[in-house]
């Protein structure tokens, strides 16, 4: 099956796997997630955040510790307004509703861009907080003298999981799942067992909060009291920087989504307001400190299990903190799934290169995702892995896209409360997410901006930059294809000089074409500039593409091949009208070289002599940007037929 195969495509198919068909009638079923996969896929994101968000948040009140039981109330209050939030944005916007896409209908174009660069930003840095946090977790119960090996294993880490994706979702989520319970287990099993060993300390823990309130309003006033506060949440802020990716992973939950949706959502909010609030309280019952080389959790089960009887509690420490590192890994997975989905999607809205929404034959964004793990790995060698300087620079992005979310509801319930009896409630939902949001946000680019979180704005405007460059050379782009589609009125009533003497016995001509538009016609046209009265016979082959856009499902699928048909179709009416021999074949396929080279197989054992004919933008300054915005397949189909000796004519068409 495979003895031709090259040495490439060998290794390809050992990493990545082999490829899905499209004639699978159960390939939507076989790749989605059911909720409890999402959770793990979707919702590790937000539960491994408690490996870093609450040590963040204590290291920063070290002189007052007691109060990190207001900052844990506060955080436990905050996932549960972001979750009953984004759980409004699931029912109105079913098929998947990312920050890019409600900005973008709810509120501008433009607030799409800007939310969708920040996202695309912050899930690389997703990526490269996770992996960094996790080498942390790894290394910090290994010997000292393996720290400099740390991020180069982290490097190695992104390495992996990029492959991983490349494989397909649902491969990469299935292979997290136990380490996913099992970090849940051993964190669940350790906060309730601090809990209810150390019962009788809860009030005083009470006490000493209060205390601890009088004590630095005497030390620092009320307002001083209150920055610290501010400070010490902020740095706390990523623990909610996941919630955001269940809304805008719809696409590859299991039907119905919004009903899968709102369920992952739940099972991320418990567990995540469960750890966080958990974690905090058990690091002061245990009076943990910073150790120079350990995160706090390695220290708080250290001190946790330090009576147990041998090897209960080292095994207990390894296997916690082994689950950590590999969750905080798998937690990358949110960056990986959710990071080339916004890409993909602006992608198709033109303000990123059309390349971003092409699936693999694993029907994954492989351009997004070699992207962002590429990006990652820059990020992780420039921070040299370094999770307190990655917290400055992440969490800034995503309340940009929260709070662009929560306003575009806000306006979209305000429109509707004359259509929408529960506009109110649902109105106060979202206004109450705005407020928080927008509060955070400012917060956080007011204390971090010089720590760092300048560098954040500064790359994602230079994202949004870019994409209003891409934006620019399309629409120019497509304002050029629209004069070349008059000629598709002009087709219906005028017929060219050419093409009024049909040559007996002619030669076949095998034109690709992309739809019945100006570009099609002015290739068929071509034909007979190029060579007048050479061909009698003309058979159109129309390839459409499934893209990001289409595979949503078995329907919007049929839609496309009843499209394909009916582009294909008129050219074979045009054809015959002029006395021409003509029929048309079609496919739908994610790869259109190789459909195209399926489809004109057939042809070729009929009509060996046939030339391959088709059209290819030319513009007359050529450079790297425009070969980056546009589709040169053309070039390549025509390499594959001119090797197997079949003449491929391109049809150039000047922009």
């Amino acid at each position: 099956m495979h003895s031709d195969e090259s040495w490439f495509g060998k290794v390809k198919r050992l990493l990545v796997g082999e490829s899905k068909s499209l004639t699978d009638q159960h390939i939507f079923h076989k790749i989605s997630l059911v909720a409890v996969l999402a959770w793990v896929g979707l919702g590790a994101d937000g539960l491994s955040s408690s490996c870093y968000g609450p040590e963040e948040t204590f290291r920063l009140l070290h002189e007052h510790p007691a109060l990190s039981l207001i900052i844990a109330f506060a955080s436990i209050t905050t996932i549960g307004v972001l979750c009953l939030s984004y759980a409004q944005i699931i029912e109105l916007f079913p098929s998947g509703g990312g920050g890019y896409l409600v900005a973008s209908k709810l509120v501008s174009p433009m607030a799409g861009v800007v939310s969708g660069a920040a996202l695309i930003v912050d899930y690389v840095l997703t990526i490269t907080i996770s992996i960094a946090a996790g080498a942390d977790a790894l290394f910090s119960i290994l010997p000292a003298e393996y720290m400099p090996w740390k991020v180069g294993f982290a490097c190695g880490g992104i390495v992996f999981l990029t492959i991983l994706n490349l494989r397909g979702v649902k491969e990469s989520v299935l292979l997290c799942v136990p380490v996913f319970f099992v970090f849940l287990l051993t964190h669940v099993v350790a906060i309730f067992f601090g809990i209810i060993s150390h019962g009788t300390e809860l009030g005083g823990i009470a006490q000493s909060t209060v205390s601890d309130i009088r004590v630095t309003q005497l030390e620092l006033g009320w307002i001083g009291l209150f920055v610290l506060l501010l400070k010490a949440y902020s740095m706390g802020a990523g623990t909610y920087t996941g919630i955001e990716a269940v809304s805008n992973g719809l696409q590859i939950l299991r039907e119905p989504r919004a009903r899968t949706g709102k369920r992952t959502m739940l099972y991320m909010g418990v567990s995540l307001a469960v750890t966080v609030f958990g974690l905090m309280l058990a690091y002061l019952i245990y009076d943990v400190h910073h150790v120079q080389g350990k995160t706090m959790n390695t220290v708080l089960f250290e001190k946790m299990t330090v009576s147990w009887a041998a090897p209960w509690g080292s095994a207990f420490v390894w296997t916690s903190m082994i689950s950590a590192t590999l969750l905080l890994f798998i937690a990358a997975q949110a960056g990986f799934l959710d990071g080339p989905r916004v890409l993909s999607n602006m992608a198709l809205d033109r303000w990123f290169p059309a390349r971003f929404a092409v699936l693999s034959d694993r029907f994954v964004t492989q351009n997004g995702i070699v992207l962002m793990g590429v990006f990652a790995a820059i990020v992780l060698v420039i921070s040299h892995g370094s999770v307190a300087l990655l917290v400055v620079l992440y969490s800034i992005n995503v309340f940009i896209t929260f709070s662009l979310s929560q306003l575009g509801m806000v306006r979209h319930w305000w429109r509707e409360r004359h259509n929408e009896k529960r506009w109110i409630s649902k109105l106060a939902i979202n206004g109450v997410g705005l407020g928080m949001c927008f509060f955070i946000l400012v917060s956080l680019v007011v204390m971090k901006f010089w720590q760092g979180g300048w560098i954040t704005l500064l790359v994602t405007g230079g994202v949004v930059a870019i994409a209003i460059l891409v934006k620019r050379h399309y629409v120019q782009s497509t304002l050029t294809l629209k004069r070349l589609d008059t000629l598709v009125e002009v087709s219906a009533t005028e017929v060219a000089d050419e093409t009024s003497v049909v040559p007996k016995n002619g030669r076949t001509a095998i034109v690709l074409v992309n739809g019945y538009n100006g570009l099609g016609l002015h290739t068929f046209w071509g034909i007979f500039r190029l060579f007048p009265k050479i061909f009698s016979r003309f058979i159109f082959v129309q390839v459409g593409v499934v893209d990001a856009g289409r595979f949503k499902g078995v329907e919007e699928l049929e839609v496309l091949r009843r499209e394909t048909e009916e582009g294909a179709r008129k050219y074979v009416e045009l054809a015959t009208r002029l006395g021409f021999e003509s029929e048309s074949l079609s496919g739908v396929s994610h790869d259109m070289i190789g459909c195209v080279e399926e489809l004109c197989e057939d042809i070729l054992k009929r009509h060996p002599r046939a030339i391959v004919f088709s059209g290819q933008l030319s513009f007359q300054k050529e450079t790297l940007w425009t070969r980056w915005l546009h589709n040169y397949a053309v070039f390549a189909l025509q390499r594959v037929f001119c090797a197997r000796g079949t003449a491929f004519v391109i049809v150039p068409i000047q922009v």
